[in-house]
């Protein structure tokens, strides 16, 4: 295996470091696309093994019988991962802002990708190629195995202190105005973000429409405790976000991976007349290694939950002062 691999290497250095980054590169582009596309998973075969794979081929094939340094090594790791990404946006695979968020788990495991290929180099039983091909075989069996995985359901709780009684407060949750354009920074890079709720009946049946940037969340009241409990399910709901690219992308991750199952408004009333205002989103997505997708995902909903919640007080705490 080792001679075969070394007959149609390159033997000019510079030859063989444009070789070993392109052909690492390719190699995991077509397996990243089968793996969207093809398998239709997101998960650690794309996520973990892919760049493990980028760092340990691309130092393979450059340093078999070719000789590489611990500093040669990481620096054509991070090129081929350079090369890798930009033909996802070139492409249209992926977007710009869920490339910066895989961004560091993807750097971090080609690095340790490449200490891997190295120290296979320098082990005198001459395994480096076989590792690397068994890595590539690897890749799409893993994204078998787990898209049979089911995924769990989490929720994020956000809350507010509003200087309102609970009866005004509860009639700007049911439904509220279109709110300002966002001042923050997450929402200026496409995600989706709510502009206004409106509801359709009153009580439990009701339905709520919570408008975001995409589309709308079609939510159906399921209990109705006026001026202190609001719960719905969600029955429908629109893309994440828009990607930003060079290209109209359509990619598979904006349409279910991140599942928003159902939601609450809890109202608390304080003695000194005041409000605390408490929103909950139950949700799941089908992107692993969940723990760290679910640090991106609670962190977005935290914002999204921010920005209704203090559009809630700005309004209720108007009707109030106003004796509304």
């Amino acid at each position: 295996m080792k001679k075969r691999i070394e007959a149609i290497l390159p033997t000019e250095d510079k030859k063989r470091k444009w070789f070993a980054m392109i052909v690492t590169a390719l190699i995991s582009g077509l397996l990243t696309v089968w793996g969207i596309y093809g398998i239709k998973e997101y998960g650690i075969a794309l996520f973990i093994l892919t760049p493990l794979f980028i760092g340990l081929g691309s130092t393979v094939l450059y340093g078999i019988k070719n000789g590489i340094t611990y500093k040669k090594a990481w620096q054509i790791g991070f090129l081929t991962l350079g090369i890798y990404t930009v033909g996802l946006l070139v492409f249209a695979i992926e977007g710009l802002i869920c490339i910066v968020m895989a961004a560091p788990i993807g750097i971090l495991l080609t690095w340790i990708g490449s200490l891997i290929g190295l120290a296979l180099l320098n082990d005198t039983s001459n395994k480096a190629p076989t590792a690397m091909l068994i890595l590539i075989g690897i890749i799409p069996t893993m994204a078998f195995i787990e898209k049979e995985s089911k995924p769990n359901l989490t929720f994020v709780v956000t809350s507010i202190e509003i200087n309102a009684n609970p009866k005004v407060v509860w009639e700007n949750v049911v439904e509220f105005p279109q709110l300002k354009e966002p001042m923050e920074f997450i929402f200026k890079t496409g995600i989706a973000y709510p502009i206004n709720a409106k509801i359709k009946g009153r009580g439990v049946g009701a339905v709520r429409y919570c408008n975001f940037t995409t589309g709308s969340f079609v939510e159906p009241i399921t209990t109705w405790k006026e001026s202190k409990l609001l719960k719905f399910d969600v029955v429908e709901q629109p893309a994440p976000m828009k990607e930003l690219s060079f290209w109209d992308i359509n990619a598979p991750h904006l349409h279910d991976y991140f599942v928003s199952k159902k939601g609450q408004f809890r109202l608390v009333a304080l003695p000194n007349g005041k409000t605390i205002l408490e929103g909950t989103t139950w949700y799941y997505h089908n992107i692993k290694p969940g723990i760290y997708w679910q640090v991106w995902s609670n962190y977005i909903i935290h914002k999204i939950h921010d920005r209704v919640l203090m559009h809630i007080k700005e309004n209720a705490e108007e009707e109030q002062k106003n004796g509304k």
